[in-house]
C-alpha cells in the first residue's frame, strides 16, 4: 500500500466515522421527539391521550412532518403556543414555519412564522378553530439546523496539514533517490560525492572545499599507495599557475579531521615524501 493510497483510506475513515456526522444525527433526533412532544401536548390539550402520533419523519434538509393517525380539531393558539413550548424544553431552534395541512389534498389549513425578533412573527386568525379533519403538521426549521462545529472541525483542518506532509515527504524522497543515484567512492564507512563536494556518513553530512576534493580525489584514485608532495602540488596548484608553500599541510589536517571518526581510514605523512590514504576498503 503507498502513502497516498493510505492517506485515502483514512481520509474515508474519518469522513464516515466524523463526530461532526454523529453530531448531526443526535441533532435530528433530538428535533424528532420535540415535534413529536408537541403532538403529544396537542392531543393532551384536548383531553386526548390514547389517539396514536404516527412517527416524525425528515422529509428535507429542514422539514420534518408530524401525522396522526386519527381526525382531530386544533385551535390555532394551541397550536403556536404548545410547538413554541416544546422547542424551548428541548432547546430546539426558535426560528421556524408551521403549517397545517389536509390529508386528503394537502391544501394549507392554517400556517405561521416563528421569529426570534417579535415584530417579524406571523400568526394570522389566531382565533378561529380547524374543524375536525385529517391534518398533518410540516415544521421547517429557519436558518441552519446543524450542530456548531465542535470534535470534527479539526479533521477539517488537518486535510491541507497532511497533504502539505505528503508532499514534502515525496519530495524529499525524490531529493534522496537523485542523491543516492549521484556517483560516489565509499571510504571505509563515508560516501564521498567528489561533484557535490561532500562527505556523508549514515545521517552526517560534511562539506568539503574544492581544495580537500581535489587532493581527496587524488589519494582515492591510488589508495594505500605515496603520492608525492611534488605531484600533489603539481595537480592542484601549479596546473592552475598558482604556488602555495605549506597550504597542502593545511587541506591534510582539515581532511583528517572529517575522517577522524573511522579509524579504518588514515592519511598518513611520509616524511620528506609525500601522503598516502590508508584505507581496509574502496568501492566505486
Amino acid at each position: 500500500m503507498t502513502k497516498y493510497t493510505y492517506f485515502f483510506v483514512v481520509l474515508f475513515c474519518f469522513i464516515s466515522c466524523n463526530p461532526l456526522n454523529e453530531e448531526e444525527s443526535i441533532a435530528d433526533e433530538r428535533i424528532k421527539i420535540g415535534v413529536r412532544e408537541a403532538g403529544n401536548r396537542l392531543l393532551l390539550s384536548q383531553g386526548d391521550s390514547t389517539s396514536l402520533i404516527l412517527p416524525v419523519e425528515k422529509i428535507s434538509e429542514s422539514k420534518y412532518l408530524l401525522r396522526f393517525k386519527d381526525n382531530h380539531s386544533f385551535e390555532p393558539n394551541a397550536i403556536v403556543n404548545t410547538v413554541k413550548e416544546s422547542f424551548q424544553k428541548g432547546q430546539l431552534p426558535s426560528q421556524y414555519i408551521v403549517q397545517v395541512l389536509q390529508c386528503e389534498d394537502q391544501k394549507v389549513a392554517y400556517s405561521y412564522e416563528m421569529h426570534k425578533e417579535e415584530e417579524k412573527t406571523l400568526i394570522p386568525c389566531a382565533g378561529r378553530a380547524l374543524p375536525s379533519d385529517c391534518y398533518m403538521f410540516e415544521i421547517r426549521l429557519l436558518g441552519t439546523t446543524k450542530p456548531k462545529p465542535g470534535g470534527g472541525l479539526w479533521f477539517l483542518l488537518i486535510i491541507p496539514l497532511v497533504i502539505t506532509a505528503l508532499m514534502l515527504s515525496k519530495k524529499r524522497k525524490s531529493k534522496n533517490l537523485k542523491f543516492q543515484t549521484e556517483s560516489f567512492n565509499r571510504i571505509g564507512s563515508f560516501k564521498f560525492y567528489p561533484n557535490e563536494n561532500k562527505l556523508v556518513k549514515e545521517t552526517e553530512e560534511f562539506a568539503l572545499t574544492k581544495k580537500e576534493c581535489e587532493i581527496l580525489s587524488l589519494l582515492i584514485a591510488q589508495p594505500n599507495q605515496v603520492i608525492s608532495r611534488e605531484l600533489l602540488t603539481k595537480k592542484i596548484w601549479e596546473d592552475n599557475g598558482v604556488i602555495v608553500g605549506r597550504s597542502l599541510d593545511t587541506y591534510i589536517s582539515k581532511l583528517r579531521k572529517k575522517l577522524a571518526s573511522d579509524t579504518t581510514i588514515k592519511i598518513t605523512n611520509i616524511h620528506s615524501i609525500g601522503y598516502k590514504l590508508e584505507v581496509l576498503a574502496i568501492e566505486n
